[in-house]
């Protein structure tokens, strides 16, 4: 099963075996990089999981990780217990090991979108299949875990944006965090074209995209530190409540402003490599555009997070935060 579904992913190798059993379970090759897993029996913590990975192709440690999963299950070292689907976003940017082949395909979830070429059409692509995966498993609660890593350093390597929607995260949502050792959280204050948003705004489910360190190339990633993430996927995905921490034990931001640039003329004022979550102090001059002016830090400090010069004008170019206080802690 994972060889056939990593041969036809990442070297476009068509199978006629697109189906089979396991011995909790049987899988179902939807489509490259979409693989279904339904176990024979549902336990009651089931719910119906999306565990998605290389939504930007040069992101590997996520891809490692979700192979871990699925050699536990294909080895019967987990059992099956809920269904999940396993997805691989832009397979010619994982091939290449770059971000994206023409645009960032993070950016187009979004069902109204217009946009064509090779990663809008992946856009469309996902969504019905997210569509789909959860109508075929309407009884249970959606959740969907996007799983990326950062292209620079961050004082918390390891962190989850939440995205911003109508749905409310459940409380133990941020235990289950805690307890994989992510080491911060970040509440978007708007919604946004993200695979993570798209889940939450349009199905509901509890869904969460995350920073798992760094970028690097395939064998060169810390999967170490990512043990107790691979534990919480382990957990879900057998259908198992998931181990607990205090969330009070990460730290907790909210975005305050974001940058987006609106010309040519645009630049930081800050080195390429400063780390995401970087504090800079009221008055600090951060960047300048050829529309916008100089973008100054106003009466409190804030936090930089994905700051990146060279996107596209009009596109987010970072954002701005500023710390919060955790949740508030009960037993739901």
């Amino acid at each position: 099963m994972l060889n056939e579904w990593l041969d036809w992913t990442l070297e476009g190798a068509p199978t006629s075996h697109r189906q089979g059993s396991l011995s909790s379970g049987h899988y179902t090759l939807l489509a490259p990089g979409v693989l279904e897993l339904t176990p024979f029996t549902y336990t009651k913590n089931a719910q119906a999981c999306v565990f998605s990975a290389a939504i930007h192709g040069n992101e590997t440690a996520p891809v490692e990780l979700v192979g871990e999963l699925l050699a536990r299950i294909e080895a019967n070292v987990l059992t099956l217990g809920a269904p999940v689907l396993v997805i691989l976003g832009n397979l010619p940017a994982l091939r290449a090991g770059q971000r994206f082949m023409t645009t960032n395909l993070n950016r187009l979830f979004e069902r109204s979108m217009s946009a064509t070429g090779h990663e809008p059409a992946r856009a469309r692509e996902l969504m019905a299949q997210v569509d789909a995966f959860y109508a075929r498993h309407d009884t249970l609660s959606p959740l969907h875990y996007d799983l990326h890593t950062a292209i620079r350093d961050s004082c918390y390597p390891r962190f989850v944006v939440e995205p911003y929607a109508d749905t409310d995260t459940k409380p133990h949502q941020w235990r289950w965090l805690a307890a994989a050792d992510m080491q911060a959280v970040l509440h978007q204050r708007g919604p946004s074209d993200t695979f993570s948003h798209y889940s939450k705004h349009y199905h509901g489910a509890q869904a969460f995209t995350f920073e798992l360190g760094r970028v690097a190339p395939f064998g060169q990633n810390d999967l170490a530190s990512l043990a107790p993430m691979l534990e919480l996927l382990s957990a879900l995905a057998s259908g198992q409540a998931p181990a607990q921490a205090p969330p009070e034990q990460m730290a907790f931001f909210r975005v305050a402003h974001e940058i987006r640039r609106q010309s040519e003329d645009f630049q930081f004022y800050f080195a390429d490599e400063t780390p995401n979550f970087t504090a800079f102090s009221p008055g600090t001059l951060l960047a300048h555009d050829g529309k916008q002016g100089d973008i100054r830090v106003l009466e409190a400090p804030l936090h930089v997070v994905f700051p990146n010069a060279n996107v596209d004008i009009g596109a987010r170019a970072g954002l701005l935060v500023t710390s919060s206080a955790a949740p508030h802690n009960d037993n739901q």
